[in-house]
């Protein structure tokens, strides 16, 4: 076998030795005789490959034969045992550390369909919270049943899920033209949010819809306030992660203060761990995973600002990689990882979001949210919503 490939195919041997042998039996008290996650063995064999690949150029010649070889042999022995003994540490931080993430589902108000899953869930105590649409069409009878739900359990929160790329407006159509189209639906999708986003702050075009999405914005937080019936502080997400595009963001940001926004939510989503390579194809084939990637950075973003004008969020959250399908291996490994994340003092607990939902029976283009029709008529609707009940 040419060197070339003989040293690769060693280096793979050896940490797929180190990998099963160091969880097993090294660290057993660590693991428990699990596994480590799968991303130990990719850091170690890539640290190891690239350190082995360029120590010998970095040695000078004048380096005695002996003292070379030493340094050559034990350089990766010294980054394995480090790489491992992390890996120990991180796997009996999950075994120990656990926190309860809350259960949340969004789109209360969308259809019955959708109210009923969320009731039921959150009437059985699976369900720590959801997001109202307060211009969802089965949105007032959703409020009144889920005040009544309160009632006996204060600890359940609403929280405003900010909606402007389908729907009807809040604001009047007239004051908002260039947010939604003939019929007064918002149909700005969230691409072209962002690519708005990329224009100058002074751009007049930027300028002009800025205007006109503070009055949404108002609209829409006056309208949650009405149906709710109360005053209190906002706790705001965004349908579609709308809140997280920069130019919805920043006017969340200054209009914060006057009507009390004091939690938005992050979608910052740590990688789950155990979960079989076809999920992980399934997340790219689906763009789940590229979804995350822009999501990250735009959360990212948002949590600076956020910090400097003392809005809190959530300290870890899981629903965007396998977003729509979030039942079986998914839903368990995120629960799993959120259930690991260290407590943070300045951000409440981590955040698992569903989108569980029964049958659907009403046809939602009709009330002007054409982007939801496939997702809430899609089965996995009741996949999650079983699911749901069965974690």
């Amino acid at each position: 076998m040419p060197l070339w490939a003989a040293n690769p195919l060693a280096f793979l041997a050896a940490s797929i030795a180190g990998y099963l042998g160091h969880a097993r039996y090294t660290f057993r008290p660590e693991t428990g005789g699990q596994s480590f996650a799968r991303r130990w063995l990719v850091l170690q064999y890539v640290v190891n490959l690239s350190v082995c690949g360029v120590l010998p150029l970095l040695l000078p010649n004048l380096v005695p034969s002996g003292i070379r070889l030493g340094i050559l042999v034990f350089t990766p022995t010294v980054l394995n045992a480090l790489i491992w003994s992390k890996a120990a540490r991180f796997s009996a931080k999950q075994r120990i550390q656990r926190q309860r993430p809350r259960m949340h589902a969004d789109d209360l108000g969308l259809s019955e369909a959708t109210n009923n899953a969320i009731l039921q869930l959150a009437r059985t105590g699976k369900l720590d919270g959801a997001s109202l649409l307060v211009r969802g069409p089965a949105a007032p009878e959703g409020v009144v049943a889920w005040k009544a739900l309160q009632a006996e359990d204060p600890e359940l929160e609403l929280c405003l899920h900010l909606c402007l790329t389908e729907g009807p407006c809040a604001a009047l159509a007239s004051a908002v033209a260039d947010l939604v189209n003939e019929d007064g639906n918002l149909n700005l999708s969230f691409g072209t949010w962002l690519s708005l986003s990329l224009l100058p702050a002074m751009h007049p075009r930027r300028k002009q819809i800025t205007l006109q999405l503070h009055q949404e914005i108002k609209a829409q937080i006056a309208g949650f306030r009405q149906l709710c019936g109360r005053d209190a502080p906002i706790h705001l997400d965004g349908h579609q992660h709308i809140h997280l595009v920069p130019i919805v963001h920043d006017c969340l940001l200054s209009v914060s203060g006057d009507q009390k926004i004091t939690w938005m939510r992050s979608t910052t989503e740590p990688l789950p761990t155990g979960l079989a390579l076809r999920w992980w194809w399934n997340a790219i084939r689906q763009a789940g995973l590229l979804k995350w990637m822009v999501l990250e950075l735009l959360s990212r973003r948002a949590q600076r600002k956020q910090q400097r004008l003392g809005i809190s969020s959530n300290g870890g959250f899981a629903g965007v990689l396998f977003t729509g399908q979030m039942a079986g291996p998914p839903l368990h490994a995120a629960h799993q990882t959120l259930s690991a994340l260290p407590v943070r003092s300045n951000r409440t607990q981590p955040l698992l979001l569903a989108h569980p939902g029964a049958p659907l029976s009403r046809n939602l283009i009709d009330s002007g949210f054409s982007v939801s029709q496939p997702f809430a008529s899609s089965h996995w609707r009741q996949r999650e919503w079983q699911a749901l009940q069965e974690l």
